[in-house]
């Protein structure tokens, strides 16, 4: 059984600045209500798919925290199990951690989302208002609004005019989009962060043109009475850029002046070799990029997202961030604000690149899942099954895509909670899991099997490959409630009540997190010792 410790040993080990990782062992939904500043969350229906890569270093010294409920002991286990070696559980969780006086946040990518207003208040990133960028519009000014998300969010709701172009993308792109010193850039996101990071990645790279931030993004766009556009896909051409010489010297300087280091693919081995030190490898190029050809052992995490979303691949304090392109310049703009918002040791790789490379999207390590045998049904089969009554579907999928879109008359379910559905498979019906992951419908089948009394399959290929054979989905925005998805922190759009509140709500919390983090006192932005 992993150790105890309190709340104030916690604390004083943060302080400390060594490594150590703080890993939330609830439902992101759950974790999203309240929780420690650096605390990355590691839920128990994901803990198989996301420890590893999160944790690639097993003597590193976590802490297991969670509201209470006792999933952190069940999370330290698994740990152990998987061979870290210096595993803790917060003793009371979170409601302990408040009691003794420590702060507590909501919501997620809160360090990013922090850094983001630590951004704004410290390099006077000037911004406009949705009334002031229409008036701009209407006047026929010569401006170009650059929605810095990534291509699913931007095809969701944009604002008209806008092209897409990812936040890690800007400084190296920017020649594609303007060659007049007189034209005005807008930089857009959702909200805030994204708008600000990519508005001041501009501005700080040295891009010589009036550029701003959308206040409030699309969320204070459609709140000030405007329409989005919904479905678009214009972005920028995929090639490389024009201007990319200039954009190589701004990056390069960027980098340079807040610490981020050079190192070669030689070099880099023998970070690897440090048993007492963690490195990640991350590639900042857009996914497509990365599928297409990368080094071994790296993982794609776009430069713009990841620094939005740093939490989702990086659970370390302390740790080295290795970053890799092609032409050095994503890298180098990424690792310059890696440096300022978390002060990890940023390595850019000269020549990443250049040796034997593999092709792919990125798949976690899970061998408990391969380790399970169960058959499989192609989605014809399944057709049949349910034509007959003859089988339950058991979707894995996110609450927030389920809701989307599922075969019909699915069960969504979280895994590790799936008991919760015994009363609702009953009669001899075959039960068939649809996941978005083989891993994960593999693991899911050995839990179901626990008390499901009929037998269990597995859905070739998920509700994806249900879909491209061309069978019917189903769609509902209220299965499961707002209440029920536990799994995913709600973003105001995706409520089905108070959707406006909520956004009013959303934008007041990004703009107090930086009083909050003052408060808390463990984020020293842009002063990293």
């Amino acid at each position: 059984m992993a150790k105890q410790i309190d709340a104030a040993t916690l604390k004083r080990l943060i302080g400390e600045g060594r490594e150590l990782a703080i890993l939330d062992a609830r439902e992101e939904g759950e974790f999203g209500r309240s929780h420690l500043f650096w605390a990355i969350p590691c839920p128990l229906s994901k803990m198989e798919f996301r420890a590893r890569a999160l944790l690639p270093r097993r003597a590193t010294p976590v802490v297991c925290v969670d509201g209470g409920e006792g999933y952190a002991a069940r999370l330290a286990e698994y740990l152990e199990s998987i061979g870290c070696t210096d595993v803790a559980v917060l003793a009371g969780g979170t409601p302990a951690w408040a009691a003794a006086g420590y702060v507590e946040f909501s919501g997620v990518n809160v360090p990013s989302k922090a850094f983001g207003e630590w951004v704004e208040h410290h390099y006077e990133t000037p911004s406009v208002d949705p009334a002031e960028l229409k008036a701009m519009m209407d006047s026929g000014l010569d401006i170009v609004v650059l929605d810095s998300r990534p291509i699913d969010e931007f095809r969701r709701m944009t604002i008209p005019t806008a092209v897409n172009v990812p936040g890690g993308e800007l400084v190296y792109r920017i020649g594609e989009f303007v060659t007049r010193p007189e034209t005005t850039i807008v930089v857009n996101c959702a909200g805030r962060t994204r708008s600000i990071l990519g508005a001041e990645s501009l501005r700080s790279a040295g891009v010589p043109n009036k550029v701003v931030a959308l206040r409030n993004g699309t969320m204070g766009w459609e709140l000030a009475g405007f329409s989005c556009d919904r479905g678009r896909t214009d972005r920028y051409p995929e090639r490389t850029p024009a201007g990319m010489e200039d954009a190589f010297a701004r990056a390069d300087r960027f980098a340079r002046k807040h610490g981020v280091t050079l190192a070669t693919r030689a070099e880099f081995e023998r970070m690897q070799a440090d048993g007492s030190r963690t490195t990640y490898l991350l590639d900042v190029r857009d996914p497509s990029e990365f599928a297409a050809g990368h080094m071994i052992g790296s993982r794609s995490a776009p430069g713009g997202q990841l620094v939005q979303a740093t939490d989702q691949w990086v659970a370390v304090r302390g740790a080295r961030i290795v970053l890799v392109d092609d032409t050095g310049v994503r890298a180098r703009m990424t690792g310059g604000w890696l440096r300022q918002l978390g002060g990890w040791e940023v390595v850019v790789l000269t020549d990443g690149l250049s040796g034997r490379l593999e092709e792919g999207i990125w798949a976690p390590e899970c061998p408990e899942a391969k380790a399970i045998q169960v058959p499989h049904v192609s989605p014809a089969e399944l057709a049949v099954l349910a034509a007959e009554g003859a089988a339950q579907v058991v979707d894995l999928a996110r609450s927030i895509d389920f809701r989307d879109g599922h075969v019909p008359g699915a069960l969504w379910g979280i895994r590790t909670r799936l008991d919760r559905l015994a009363p609702r498979l009953t009669g001899d019906r075959q039960v068939v899991v649809a996941a978005p992951e083989e891993a994960q419908a593999r693991l899911a089948a050995a839990e179901l099997r626990g008390f499901a009394r009929a037998p269990v399959k597995v859905l070739a290929g998920g509700t994806r490959a249900w879909k491209e054979a061309g069978f019917p989905m189903a769609a509902d925005r209220r299965d499961p409630e707002d209440a029920a998805c536990v799994d995913f922190y709600l973003r105001p759009y995706d409520r089905n009540e108070g959707i406006e509140e909520a956004m009013h709500a959303y934008l007041s919390w990004e703009i107090d997190l930086v009083h909050e983090v003052a408060k808390d006192g463990d984020a020293p932005f842009g002063a990293w010792p």
